[in-house]
């Protein structure tokens, strides 16, 4: 039987309090703790994303003082990551004019212009991507309590399409660099490494008030998974053993009152699951339909490491809006940090 956690209570924030039996139970007690319904009205489709405001995006836009740019994605091509898991598959890119079409005259345009034209096909989660709040449901409820069923159909996120995002997703960015932090030697977690609450604050603490977290910031976390991907190639990148944040770290995230959350893995969150039992991403499940949180996943955090190191702060002016996809549950992303 499922119980709610007694008046005042939160579920433990330690690893070792969780039973690894029930996935039901520790997902349920976090939803119900940490769920968000009704906070911004029965109407809203941005969820976490309204707590960045023009006073956040002002603060943010005070922290470009060198004028760096550092791009937060990872190529999209047939190179990438992915295996095919849930018909998931790298990007192809199709040219329909060419440069050799334009010598041999046979496009048709007039004075000796030519020209070139692509287009390419994707899994819109195939690369550096955004989560939107209608790709995760929970016992059939889609984000502030709605029907999955209403909500996702086969015309797509009718609600809570990525594109009301567009023009919301700039705001102070903040670099955990976990990674660094906790394994200083290579800079890269042990997959199946859960990343908890103490854990970011400790990074926090250790990194100094340039990464004081607080409400309506863009936390990126590294840990090292991308670096090794790219040492060693993408083996089981997609879909594999990762380090991750650990599903007792919801408590953090809610009370931060961040805006939106990325890290530099597949699944955002450790894998495997933290459980003995069958269990898929319980920490989505609590975040995106609850909270309302949106995720970033396969964010290339490296450079960033290294310019924030450089520049001892580990702030900026984050730009990340998703393409406007009419009713997409998430979007690829070029997100770019402005130090």
């Amino acid at each position: 039987m499922l119980t709610t956690p007694a008046a005042g209570s939160k579920p433990s924030e330690d690893p070792a309090d969780i039973d690894r039996r029930d996935p039901e139970s520790e997902i349920y007690a976090r939803a119900t703790a940490y769920r968000n319904w009704g906070r911004w009205g029965d109407d809203d489709v941005l969820g976490t994303l309204n707590f960045i405001d023009a006073a956040k995006r002002i603060e943010a836009a005070g922290l470009v003082r060198e004028g760096r740019v550092v791009s937060l994605s990872l190529a999209f091509n047939t190179d990438g990551p992915q295996k095919g898991w849930r018909r998931r598959v790298n990007p192809i890119h199709t040219m329909t004019d060419t440069g050799s079409d334009a010598e041999l005259g046979n496009q048709g345009f007039p004075h000796g212009i030519g020209g070139a034209d692509d287009y390419i096909t994707m899994p819109l989660q195939s690369s550096t991507q955004w989560d939107g709040l209608g790709h995760i449901f929970d016992h059939g409820k889609a984000w502030n309590g709605r029907r999955a069923g209403t909500t996702v159909t086969s015309d797509g996120d009718l609600v809570t399409g990525i594109e009301h995002a567009a023009d919301v997703i700039v705001s102070r960015g903040v670099l955990l660099d976990v990674g660094r932090f906790l394994a200083p030697e290579t800079g890269e977690l042990p997959n199946g490494y859960g990343v908890t609450a103490a854990d970011l604050d400790a990074c926090i603490a250790a990194q100094g008030t340039s990464s004081t977290v607080g409400r309506g910031d863009i936390v990126v976390v590294r840990t090292g998974r991308l670096a090794r991907a790219r040492r060693d190639g993408w083996d089981d990148y997609a879909g594999g053993e990762a380090a991750g944040i650990s599903l007792t770290a919801a408590g953090w995230i809610h009370r931060t009152e961040i805006a939106a959350i990325a890290t530099d893995t597949w699944g955002f969150e450790v894998r495997p699951n933290e459980f003995d039992v069958p269990s898929f991403q319980p920490l989505h499940q609590v975040a995106i339909p609850n909270m309302g949180l949106t995720i970033g996943e396969m964010w290339d955090l490296d450079e960033l490491a290294v310019a924030c190191a450089e520049l001892g702060r580990f702030d900026f002016l984050l730009s990340a809006p998703p393409l406007p996809i009419t009713g997409a549950v998430g979007s690829p992303v070029n997100p770019v940090a402005i130090l």
